[in-house]
This record gives structure tokens, C-alpha cells and sequence, in this order.
């Protein structure tokens, strides 16, 4: 499940490191650490996530009104990259920065597709700037639209307003190749115990792009809220999606607005992971359907905050038919490999019940030609072969728990890592943290991001690891306003360490490049986190 290139890493992560604390270390002339000299361009490379590979070198190249942004290949995928590429950059600079094809100007920026760039894979790029031009190239459309976001981050962050700026506009001179550590790198929202709008989505789908994320796990079924229509089962959404934590008006998706989501995510090239979560996490749709309780009692709608108490009943034969037309209409829907089944917390479920469920359901996904995600209580049942398994254990889990989820990946269960005290965007970063839950502990920003996914946990190889994830659950969450606080500073580093390659892990040297970030988040309208960890840039 690892991604692999045959490009050497050289001295890259050397020179990176250099120049992002030489210069993002220094004091800038506001005094402030970070902040560059007025028209000085940004060190190559010292952006988030680390490039695998960093040569500086060379006159930088100045953005100008006369700048275009050229193609060097016509598909319609290179195109709509140009296409956002120039609509990202022309509100702050003014500049009418056309896009044409390759042969009607010169210099510029020029994207291209490469079929001699097959060592970068799905989602590298090289990154060549200098006094003539920038290039970006890549093997697919995927990797330009990454090189896209290195160029935007190596702008000053004041690209990012919606309004004429000064500039000047450079882009520091030399080469960045660059390809990911791991093929999943994905970030989770929970939309079910509160309700988020497509538009809200949509925003955080733009957010997480510009650090490199290419999944959007969506949590779309809990206890206190359905979010997804099923034409078969039509009250899932319509009784079980009313409500949510604390009583409010819930709300659900459409299947229009479910294409919608997918097809922006996709447009950003994220791939969509949906998930209902099953066996366990079930009371909206319990409540909406009598049927589907071992007693044929519906239970009345939850708007609390505890877990464990639902289960589907099952040994009833509806509850198959019930999962089956669930999985097959949001297959249908899902242009992506993944399913996601949840798994976790299922208390009021026995483990023979429980494995036996798994061992019908997961047959499901595959008939629908998907491939089965769980949490990775899955790792107690039987994974199906290919599926992944979602660890959100603890340091302190038990020894018992850990080993199981490292033999399910020795025996070919890829793993996906997202422990919940590193990476989990709702707890608190320290006690007096007004939003989020500290049962997991406090997770202030260096804890989230320093640790390694190929080590953490014990005996399982690194060839099982698949990726890392950060879930945002949503028990306090209600606004995108409280995404942006909780999500940022913490989600960028926790995408670096699915992205860039170990060697590059440093904390001190990090702290600085996410430093530089805060007036980028700031001109995003980002209202994040002013950590005392990191030592915030003004710009």
C-alpha cells in the first residue's frame, strides 16, 4: 500500500533544512520570526509538506502583467489546473494572467504532462524556476495540481487576499521534485453528530488541498443523525437526519448534493470516502425504522453525546437486506474505491455477533466493487483481503490491542493511522481549550506532529501502513469557524507526515515553515490556532 519512487533524495532534505532556518528561523525586519525581507522570495522548499527533494539555485522568476500560464499538453485535466491555477493568482496580483497553449507565448509557467516522468507516479511533480519561467511537470494530471500548491506556497501569502496587492511576485530559483510518502492521505469529517452544509464542506475541501490531502472521509451516519439519502429506505434521512447533538435541526444530503461533494473533491483531486458505520453508531437509523430492532421497537432520536448503546439486530435477515441497500445506492454514487464501514464501539453487539455480522457485510462492499475500510476493531473480526484498517488506539492502549491490529497487518490488512491522541482535530489542545473533548489527552501541535506512522506501532511492518488520516468529530462542533480552530495548525502537519519523506522529520525545523504559514491562513480567512508552540510570521 506505500507509494514508492526510484528518484534519490540526494541532499534535498539537507538543503531544505538549511534554508528553511536560516532564513524562517532569522528575525524578519517586522521583528518577527519568519517574516521575509519585503521583495525577498521565499527559500525553495520551505513550505508544508517538505518536498522529498530541494536544489535552490538561480535568479528567481517575478510574476508580471505580462505572465500567462501556459499548456503544454491540451487534455481538458491540464487545462482546468490552469484554469485554477490563474484563478487563484489573479485576484491578489491583477494581473490578467491568460491561459493559452504553450506555443502562443513564452516563459510564463508552463504545465505540462510527461510520459518520460513515470518515476514520479500518480501525484509527483518537479518544480524547475528561474529568471525565465517556472515549469511545472508531471506523469499525472494529480501530481500538476500538487506542484500547483508548492507554487502557490513559495508566493508571499499575500497571493492568497481577494484584492489587489503590491507584490512583487517571485518564486525563488531552482528545482523541487517531489512525490508522497504514502499513496492515502486523507482527513475526516463527521457530519453526522453535526450537520455541515455542502458549501461548508466545499471550504474545507479547499483547505485541505492546499497541504496535499487526497481523501475527505466523510462520517455519515451516528447516533444522532442520518446524512445521506436512500431512495429504499427513504425516513433514514428525512426522520433519522432531523436532528443532532443538542437537539438542532440536523439536516441531509441529497444524492445531488452527495454528487456535488464528489465531484468538487474530485475537481481538487481528493477521492471521497463515505462511511456508515455498522454495526454499532446505528440509533438514527434504529429510531427511523422499527423494523430494524431486535425487539421492533423503534428507539426514540438521540441528541447526546455517548457511544456504545445501538447496535443493529443481527440476526434479523431485513438487517442484510437493509445493509445491502444501503451499500449498493452509495456505491452507485462513489466514484472512489473505498467504503468505509465503521466497526468501532460496538458495545451492544457480542463478538460472535459481531464477527458474524462483518463476515456477511464485507462480501457487500465487494459486490458493489468497492474495497472495505473499518476502524480497526475490524482486526477482532475477519478483514476481508484488501481491506484497510483504521487504528485509533492510544499510547496507552493496551499492548494486546496493538499487536492485534500489527498481525492483521502481517497478514496483509493495510493499515491506516490515525491515533486519536496525535491526530484526532477535536481534542483539546490543552485544558483551557474552549471547543473539543480531552478524553484521548491534550494534543497541542508538536505532539500531533511529532511521530513517525512507520514506527508507531509495534511489529507492524512498514509496508502495511497505507497512510495516515486526521478525523474531526464533531460533538462540539458546529460552525466552520470551529473546524478552522481546531483543525489548524494541527491538520497541516499531521498531511506533512503522510506526504514528505522521513528524513525530513524535524520538529524545530517544522515549527518554523508552519510559523510562515499563519499569515497564509490568516489572508484564507482561517481563524486558527495561535499555538505558543510555533513562533507566528507577520507578513
Amino acid at each position: 500500500m506505500r507509494q514508492r519512487s526510484t528518484f534519490p533524495r540526494l541532499l534535498g532534505p539537507l538543503l531544505l533544512l538549511a534554508a528553511g532556518l536560516s532564513t524562517l528561523g532569522a528575525a524578519g525586519p517586522t521583528g518577527t520570526p519568519g517574516a521575509p525581507a519585503p521583495g525577498t522570495p521565499r527559500p525553495l522548499g520551505a513550505i508544508v509538506p517538505a518536498p522529498a527533494s530541494v536544489t535552490p539555485g538561480g535568479a528567481p522568476y517575478t510574476l508580471t502583467r505580462a505572465t500567462a500560464v501556459r499548456l503544454g499538453t491540451g487534455d481538458p485535466e491540464t487545462r482546468g489546473i490552469g484554469g485554477y491555477l490563474a484563478a487563484l493568482l489573479r485576484p491578489s496580483t491583477g494581473y490578467p494572467l491568460p491561459v493559452v497553449d504553450a506555443d502562443a507565448a513564452r516563459g510564463g509557467i508552463l504545465l505540462r504532462l510527461s510520459q518520460r516522468s513515470a518515476a514520479l507516479g500518480e501525484e509527483g511533480y518537479e518544480l524547475r524556476a528561474g529568471s525565465g519561467g517556472v515549469t511545472l511537470t508531471a506523469h499525472r494530471p494529480a501530481g500538476l495540481f500538487r506542484g500547483v500548491q508548492t507554487l502557490r506556497q513559495q508566493l508571499p501569502a499575500a497571493v492568497e487576499k481577494r484584492t489587489v496587492q503590491p507584490g512583487p511576485w517571485r518564486i525563488a530559483g531552482g528545482t523541487v521534485t517531489d512525490f508522497p510518502r504514502y499513496a492515502y492521505r486523507g482527513a475526516m469529517l463527521d457530519v453526522s453528530r453535526h450537520f455541515f452544509t455542502v458549501d461548508q464542506v466545499k471550504r474545507y475541501i479547499d483547505q485541505l488541498a492546499l497541504y496535499k490531502v487526497n481523501k475527505l472521509h466523510l462520517h455519515l451516519s451516528d447516533d444522532q443523525g442520518w446524512r445521506i439519502a436512500v431512495d429504499s429506505w427513504p425516513r433514514l434521512a428525512t426522520y433519522g437526519g432531523s436532528t443532532q447533538v443538542g437537539g438542532g435541526p440536523g439536516g441531509h444530503y441529497t444524492k445531488d448534493d452527495y454528487k456535488e461533494i464528489v465531484r468538487y473533491a474530485a475537481s481538487r483531486y481528493q477521492e471521497v470516502v463515505p462511511e456508515i458505520d455498522l454495526p454499532g453508531h446505528t440509533n438514527a437509523a434504529l429510531a427511523s425504522y422499527a423494523e430494524l430492532n431486535c425487539d421492533g421497537v423503534a428507539p426514540p432520536l438521540y441528541t447526546g453525546t455517548n457511544v456504545g448503546f445501538s447496535s443493529l439486530c443481527v440476526p434479523k435477515e431485513i438487517t442484510y437486506a437493509f445493509v445491502d441497500d444501503v451499500i449498493r445506492e452509495l456505491a452507485a454514487l462513489t466514484p472512489g474505491r473505498y467504503l468505509h464501514i465503521g466497526g468501532d464501539e460496538a458495545h451492544s453487539t457480542s463478538h460472535a455477533d459481531y464477527t458474524a455480522f462483518m463476515d456477511r457485510v464485507q462480501p457487500l462492499v465487494a459486490r458493489y466493487g468497492k474495497t472495505v475500510i473499518g476502524w480497526h476493531q475490524l482486526t477482532g473480526a475477519r478483514p476481508a483481503d484488501g481491506a484497510l484498517a483504521q487504528y485509533w488506539g492510544l499510547d496507552r492502549s493496551s499492548a494486546a490491542e496493538k499487536e492485534q491490529v500489527a498481525a492483521a497487518g502481517r497478514n496483509g490488512t493495510g493499515v491506516i493511522l490515525s491515533p486519536a491522541d496525535r491526530t484526532y482535530l477535536d481534542m483539546k489542545y490543552t485544558k483551557d481549550t474552549k471547543l473539543g473533548l480531552a478524553w484521548a489527552g491534550y494534543v497541542e501541535v508538536q505532539r500531533s506532529y511529532d511521530w513517525d506512522p512507520a514506527t508507531l506501532l509495534p511489529g507492524l511492518p512498514p509496508s502495511a501502513v497505507a497512510g495516515v488520516e486526521a478525523p474531526l468529530w464533531t460533538e462540539t462542533i458546529s460552525e466552520s469557524a470551529h473546524i478552522d480552530q481546531m483543525a489548524f495548525p494541527r491538520l497541516p502537519g499531521i498531511a506533512e507526515l503522510g506526504w514528505s519523506p522521513a528524513s525530513t522529520h524535524d520538529w524545530e525545523a517544522y515549527r518554523h515553515r508552519l510559523a510562515a504559514q499563519g499569515p497564509r491562513l490568516d489572508n484564507l480567512g482561517i481563524d486558527f490556532h495561535r499555538s505558543p508552540q510555533v513562533p507566528w510570521a507577520a507578513e
